[in-house]
């Protein structure tokens, strides 16, 4: 069996998740989470064998948690499934420990085959990601601004385009205002930018805000 435990801060998709997956005979809800603070428990506590986790949550980062979560378990998978585009983020998921990475318009039945096949230890991208990876091979392919970023940069970039203050973010990230300001500074001339402005509207024309 299946254990799954699903984190995700809008009720309605814990619900509905809860509801596929009770159709299925090898799997059964664990638990569920409504913020990063409140999967760290399980995740101490252990004792279920996926975790289905959204991006974008209150509490504790999605990619600190991910981190927290293998250095507990480094052999229980983790699937991402958010609304953010598959293109955009799921690398750089995959990079900070996540097994698979899914999209909530994806077809229930996809799921299912995503949750068994990182439960066997398997990856897990759509096969139209896998033909972008592919195509991205090529050396003269240009690589997006924000995919330059480090995953620290990456955090603070997401904080600025959530309106967050670096006063807010250093609380968040436990880090001080100065550090903050640094990884500010640091993203800023790697994406040649001098204002938060132009980071949230690279951000709309992304797609990397919903």
């Amino acid at each position: 069996m299946i254990k799954v435990l699903i984190v995700d801060d809008h009720a309605i998709v814990r619900q509905g998740l809860k509801q596929i997956l009770a159709d299925i005979p090898d799997m059964e809800v664990f638990g569920e989470a409504a913020s990063g603070d409140e999967a760290l428990r399980f995740i101490r506590d252990q004792g279920w064998n996926i975790m289905l986790l959204d991006i974008a949550m209150p509490g504790k980062n999605v990619m600190e948690l991910i981190k927290l979560a293998k250095h507990q378990s480094p052999h229980i998978p983790i699937l991402i499934l958010s609304m953010y585009p598959e293109d955009q983020y799921a690398i750089r998921m995959l990079r900070a420990g996540a097994d698979g990475y899914l999209t909530k318009e994806s077809a229930p039945e996809q799921l299912v085959e995503a949750i068994r096949k990182v439960a066997k230890g398997g990856k897990y991208i759509s096969p139209a990601m896998t033909e972008k990876l592919i195509a991205e091979l090529n050396p003269n392919q240009e690589i997006p601004l924000h995919n330059t970023l480090t995953d620290r940069e990456f955090q603070v970039f997401c904080g600025i385009c959530a309106g967050k203050s670096i006063t807010d973010l250093a609380q968040q990230m436990t880090l001080s205002i100065k550090t903050i300001s640094t990884y500010r500074t640091r993203l800023m001339k790697k994406m040649n930018m001098s204002k938060n402005a132009e980071i949230i509207h690279y951000a709309f024309k992304n797609d990397l805000l919903k």
